[in-house]
């Protein structure tokens, strides 16, 4: 395991933001960490990153101690934040370059390594116009490589491709499925589920500042049950009361109930002959496998913002 971390805690006045957190990543893979806004997840980044410290537990980032061995762990990590880190008045070449010289590689080996990953991150056309003039794809890409002119053993993405467009998001993907080829490991936090379920080996659920689950992402869905039958209502007050005769994850902002299910046609219409008997009307039935939202659904139902349906 290439960092292992148990017992982590971290509050901020009375407000307890970490309880308990164990965590281990095995090295060359993705671990993704999911959860409510407010399950801590960020601060489990900030804390494994060395820019704070927990307030209790035990840490290790590649062997080094985070308490008592920051530089070292600083020496075989990189971190890209929510938010791009760039300076706009520069070229991006000029960014990587610098960026090459503060890590102590000589002048002519911080060209080469700034080339090579302009090639990488599709950004040689732009290399010398000046960030400014950057899409917010293109800014997060370079962000990204900025992280890597040291070749860091882990990377730690939070929130990578927020408010990216769907071709910028592949891209970031398929660069983080490259960098883990590589033998780099990755922990990612995201609020995209589907970027989860693509790219992580093993997925951490916060929820409270807890772990509420873990695993990869087949056994979770497993947990859930096979498959699900999503009843969609026109009012509230039929969600209700079908939500009263069946057992099932209610979803009031889409008015749908999503109960268990065989995936047979046979007990679709044993349900909606039960419904009807009971004079229950059924806007429309859909049936599908579970994903990743059932999970997060089932396993942070009693959080208010899962009840929102507000993964982060």
């Amino acid at each position: 395991m290439i960092i292992e971390a148990t017992g982590v805690e971290k509050a901020y006045g009375a407000t307890t933001v970490l309880d308990g957190v164990d965590l281990a990543v095995r090295e060359g893979t993705v671990c993704a960490l999911l959860g409510p806004n407010g399950a801590g997840k960020t601060t489990m980044v900030r804390i494994l990153s060395t820019l704070i410290r927990a307030d209790a537990g035990e840490i290790r980032v590649a062997g080094h101690d985070v308490r008592r061995e920051p530089a070292a762990v600083r020496g075989v990590i990189s971190l890209t934040g929510q938010y791009a880190a760039v300076d706009e008045e520069q070229t991006g070449r000029e960014n990587l370059v610098m960026v090459g010289r503060l890590m102590h590689l000589g002048r002519a080996a911080a060209r080469r390594r700034a080339g090579e990953l302009l090639e990488r991150f599709d950004l040689t056309d732009a290399a010398d116009r000046r960030v400014r003039t950057y899409s917010g794809g293109m800014r997060r890409r370079l962000d990204l490589g900025m992280s890597l002119v040291a070749t860091p053993r882990v990377i730690f993405l939070d929130e990578p491709t927020t408010g990216l467009d769907p071709t910028s998001r592949e891209t970031m993907w398929d660069a983080v499925s490259e960098l883990v080829r590589g033998g780099t490991t990755i922990l990612l936090t995201t609020q995209y589920l589907e970027e989860a379920d693509r790219l992580a080996d093993r997925i951490v659920l916060l929820d409270g500042g807890r772990v509420a689950a873990s695993g990869t992402a087949d056994s979770l869905k497993a947990q859930v049950g096979g498959s699900r039958l999503d009843l969609h209502f026109d009012r509230r007050s039929e969600l209700d009361r079908a939500a009263a005769l069946l057992p099932g994850v209610v979803d009031v902002e889409r008015l749908v109930l999503g109960v268990a299910s065989d995936g047979s046609a046979a007990h679709l219409r044993r349900v909606l002959d039960d419904l009807a008997d009971a004079g229950v009307d059924v806007a429309r039935a859909d049936g599908h496998r579970p994903t990743l939202d059932d999970v997060f659904r089932a396993v942070t139902a009693a959080s208010p913002s899962a009840r929102a349906g507000v993964p982060a």
